[in-house]
């Protein structure tokens, strides 16, 4: 599978390819910055349903193995939203690095 390459350009193309707006570099890194931590929450949100879940296996055996699927759902929803955090902090930080380059404070280096 191909992965996709976003490139972020000083200014923003419409849907015919003529030139709109410039980006604002900081504003883009505001909102991913606003979205790694709500899938921080998310994380954590999914980690205390599962160990909720867990300790519930214990307390109920009766409904023991619901409790056990629950966990594990509540598990990899965690995980998700662990990928969905590190996701959105490449994102923020290579806006970051665009506004550096756009202002002429960072330079590329091969090594």
């Amino acid at each position: 599978m191909a992965e996709e390459h976003h490139h972020h350009h000083l200014f923003s193309h419409g849907k015919d390819g003529s030139e709109q707006k410039p980006v604002d570099y900081e504003k883009e890194e505001k909102h991913h910055k606003h979205l790694e931590h709500l899938g921080e929450l998310g994380a954590a949100a999914a980690g205390a349903y599962a160990l909720h879940e867990k300790h519930e296996a214990k307390k109920d055996p009766e409904h023991a193995h619901k409790h056990k699927v629950e966990e594990e759902i509540g598990a990899a929803a965690a995980i998700g939203a662990g990928g969905y955090v590190f996701h959105e902090h490449h994102e923020k930080k290579e806006a970051k690095e665009e506004e550096e380059e756009a202002h002429g404070k960072k330079h590329h280096h091969l090594f």
